[in-house]
């Protein structure tokens, strides 16, 4: 089974082909990516310019692994997107567990309504509970009084899921999957142990910063903000009055989060935002690590008040993994750990057969992720028919029916 992949995003697009055999062994058969200037915090800014981009990149990883794209898994951003936690309760009376019983539950809430201006990418249960015990798997066979289920909902916004679709239907590309970017990052970078036991996965990215938890195996919580790592370069550039390429190798040879009492005496010299390039300035270290830290701690305090928000804190996951380019920045890890107060570490994409180790850095995690998401793992079991035939007169009989009788 050959499946393709692409990510669009805010400084690169990225196209990766693999070769998943009947085993579940994969072979890389192509991986490109190309920068582009046309999207901006997540959103694209100029569809014409972008559409051959896309097109390019298709056309020569097709001619790379020798195959013919015609469907493709793709990631979508997460800026903007709306979480909904809700539940539902029903009363059992000491009866044993059947898909029935769970049927009328979800039958009794809102897990199939639709949402206005939004498109629901992900929804599933997080957990079952029965009477005082909590399940995260099926309960069936189980009895008990009381049973209820924890629904997630994860949705984006429907005209850019719109404006997706019509882009590559007009190269005649088919989107097999739309996938949190978040979500392939975490794919990519958390192994079993991670998932079951519990982490929150952070991609640090380019214009965004996006954060993924896991818990139990599942996939408990998706969101993003629109700061990342070129906020830290365009306020060295602005803070010392240099281009933004000389800003963006400061902060990648000499930025760090972590100052020391060395930084004060490491001279750098660096070009004046002027029209003659033979005109430098000396600046120390430490003059650009005052200017990162605030930034970084910002992103970071950020993200955590999402977690707050939702009241994703008092889980007391203390395994955070940070990916994307901004997890390069020297010291971040550290900085990390004092505000999450957890283990932090920096993600590390397993080898794939073919991939080219140019690929394993963390910026290319999410393009990485495309290939290995599976819409089963993200399916309620029991339901995989009934989403099909819910909105039939059918369903409907049959809903009255679970309402009258169990």
């Amino acid at each position: 089974m050959i499946k393709v992949g692409i990510d669009i995003g805010n400084s690169k697009i990225s196209s990766i082909v693999c070769d998943i055999k009947n085993d579940g062994s994969k072979k890389i058969l192509s991986f490109i990516s190309k920068p582009t200037t046309n999207v901006k915090k997540s959103f694209i800014t100029n569809l014409f310019s972008i559409k051959n981009e896309i097109l390019s990149i298709i056309n020569e990883t097709a001619k790379e692994s020798q195959t013919k794209i015609k469907s493709i898994n793709l990631n979508i951003p997460a800026v903007d997107s709306l979480s909904i936690f809700s539940n539902t309760e029903i009363q059992v009376a000491g009866e044993m567990i059947t898909n029935l019983h769970l049927k009328k539950a979800i039958n009794n809430s809102d897990f199939f309504e639709t949402l206005t201006d939004y498109e629901v990418m992900q929804k599933f249960i997080v957990n079952y509970k029965l009477d005082d015990k909590i399940y995260y798997t099926n309960p069936s066979n189980n009895f008990g009084n009381i049973l209820s289920l924890n629904f997630y909902k994860f949705a984006v916004k429907k005209n850019y899921v719109n404006t997706l679709i019509k882009l590559f239907n007009d190269i005649n590309i088919n989107i097999e999957n739309l996938i949190p970017t978040p979500l392939s990052s975490a794919l990519a970078t958390l192994n079993s142990d991670d998932k079951n036991l519990g982490a929150i996965c952070i991609d640090l990215g380019d214009s965004s910063s996006s954060i993924a938890m896991f818990e139990n195996n599942k996939l408990i919580f998706l969101d993003a903000i629109k700061i990342g790592s070129r906020n830290i370069t365009n306020d060295i550039a602005r803070g010392i009055s240099t281009n933004i390429k000389s800003a963006e190798r400061l902060k990648n040879l000499h930025g760090s989060v972590i100052s020391s009492p060395s930084d004060e005496h490491e001279l750098i010299e660096v070009p004046y935002l002027s029209s003659d390039p033979s005109n430098f300035k000396q600046i120390n270290r430490n003059d650009i690590n005052s200017i990162i830290k605030p930034r970084v701690e910002e992103t970071l305090e950020m993200i955590w008040q999402k977690l707050k928000q939702y009241g994703l804190n008092k889980k007391k996951i203390k395994n955070l993994i940070l990916t994307g380019g901004g997890s390069q920045l020297e010291g971040i890890t550290d900085y990390a750990q004092i505000i999450f107060d957890s283990n932090v570490r920096l993600g590390k994409t397993n080898s794939i057969n073919g991939l080219n180790v140019s690929f394993l850095k963390p910026q290319f995690s999410q393009t990485i992720g495309t290939i290995l998401y599976d819409k089963a793992d993200y399916q309620v079991d029991f339901l995989k028919n009934s989403e099909k035939i819910k909105n039939s007169s059918f369903f409907s009989q049959f809903s009255a029916w679970l309402d009258q009788y169990i």
